[in-house]
């Protein structure tokens, strides 16, 4: 195999409580990447499609997850590489991780899988590291493995999968503004106080117990968040009125996705989740602000050839 075209999913991490620890793969929104062999060292992006991205590797979120892996692998192949974006950078549903979590992917297939899929996540976090200045992988896990994810541990990295949560219908909210994660890091407190601690550490636990149990009434009280979510909605336009919304159309659960400005909202009701989609359309439309909706599952394969 000299080519490969493969589907890296988008992803919405942070999950409420979960700063920088949980995130979950959504459907049919993502990067389409493909990458063939070259005949020799280099590594080499062709013009990106639908966002305007770095040809530099080093640059390049998915150069340098590409270069960390080779480099582990003491291997000198060049190849061709071409992203193709299907939502924006500075969404709020991983784009860099998708792009990082995708390309390594491909490589490590076109090499004749040296590695396992779990084994190429330290490689996708460097290139997530590139574009947010630091290492989180609540994003980088669930593109790459699919599925809802938490990271109990970075140093040693240990994560763990939450599974069976089919029930669980996504509504993806993306106002029509742009706000880049390590701008949005630089509002966060340094500090917590110990009120806040105890309940964030509380809600943590909730949401891990609610998944697994189905209590989705403890889903929804335990998806609040006292370290991102108190200083950032105030960069999403509406953001208040389209929790309410939320709230009243049956949502069980409700928060910030990533750094925003996307938002999502969980039902277990599908007539719910439309009408409620409907709803935060016609709020946008009254503010005149672009919107964009998608509904979709949680995607429990991550990363695919297509």
């Amino acid at each position: 195999m000299s080519e490969i075209k493969v589907f890296a999913p988008a992803s919405v991490a942070n999950v409420g409580p979960g700063y920088d620890t949980f995130g979950f793969a959504i459907e049919e929104l993502g990067d389409i990447i493909t990458v063939s062999k070259r005949n020799d060292q280099k590594l080499n992006f062709l013009p990106s499609i639908g966002a305007e991205l770095p040809v530099e590797p080093l640059e390049n979120v998915a150069g340098v997850a590409i270069q960390s892996f080779l480099t582990k692998l003491g291997s000198t192949q060049g190849f061709d590489i071409t992203i193709e974006k299907m939502f924006r950078p500075g969404s709020g549903l991983g784009s860099s991780a998708s792009s990082a979590a995708g390309s390594v992917f491909a490589v490590n297939a076109l090499l004749g899988y040296p590695c396992t899929t779990k084994e190429l996540l330290p490689h996708a976090l460097e290139g997530e590291a590139l574009a947010s200045k630091c290492y989180h992988a609540d994003n980088v896990a669930p593109s790459l493995l699919g599925g809802f994810q938490a990271v109990r541990s970075y140093e040693p990295l240990d994560i763990f999968s939450i599974k069976n949560l089919e029930a669980l219908h996504v509504l993806i909210i993306f106002p029509d503004v742009q706000i880049k994660t390590v701008e949005a890091k630089k509002l966060l407190p340094v500090t917590l106080s110990i009120k806040d601690a105890r309940e964030q550490w509380g809600n943590v636990a909730a949401v891990i117990h609610a998944l697994h149990t189905k209590d989705y009434e403890l889903l929804n009280r335990a998806i609040t968040d006292r370290i991102a979510e108190p200083f950032r909605k105030n960069l999403i336009p509406g953001y208040e009125k389209v929790k309410k919304i939320a709230s009243e159309s049956g949502s069980v659960g409700f928060n910030i996705s990533g750094s925003g400005p996307s938002m999502f909202a969980l039902f277990t009701d599908e007539s719910n989740l439309t009408s409620c989609s409907e709803k935060i359309e016609k709020f946008y439309s009254s503010i005149d602000l672009s919107v964009k909706i998608h509904i979709s599952g949680i995607n429990s394969v991550g990363c695919k050839i297509l």
